[in-house]
């Protein structure tokens, strides 16, 4: 097996209704796992919280997400942003769409300096995006 890099998301008590979101973005089917069934935690309370999720699109990409335990740390967003790319302007187009539903567009999707149409959001679950369309070559 060839090795893949994922994002893997972390959320504080959100991880499903995010997936959810993503789903209906990108398409895809997604699977997950309580703490509780895979007896993680003995805090009632974390028993139906995300210890492990992921969609996988029709066009291959993998998305991971878990909900943080209390126990731990949480810094929402965190320094990282997840970036899309490639040349199919309207498959590119529509994840920005989804993605700025509810979020933040921080940079419009627009023509930049280097010709591809570029832009960057923050996401309504708190997760930063950036968007590139291959333009004609330079």
């Amino acid at each position: 097996m060839a090795t893949t890099l994922n994002p893997y998301l972390s959320f504080r008590d959100d991880a499903r209704s995010a997936m959810d979101f993503y789903q209906s973005v990108f398409g895809g089917e997604v699977t997950r796992s309580t703490f509780a069934e895979l007896g993680m935690s003995d805090d009632p309370a974390e028993a139906e919280k995300i210890m492990h999720s992921q969609l996988v699109t029709p066009g291959g990409m993998v998305l991971m997400a878990a909900d943080t335990p209390a126990s731990m740390d949480h810094t929402p967003g965190g320094p990282i942003s997840v970036s899309l790319s490639g040349s199919d302007e309207s498959e590119l187009r529509g994840y920005w769409d989804g993605l700025c539903d509810g979020g933040t567009v921080v940079l419009p999707l627009e023509t930049a300096p280097w010709g591809d149409s570029f832009g960057m959001c923050r996401d309504r679950c708190g997760v930063s995006w950036m968007v590139n369309i291959g333009g004609a070559p330079v």
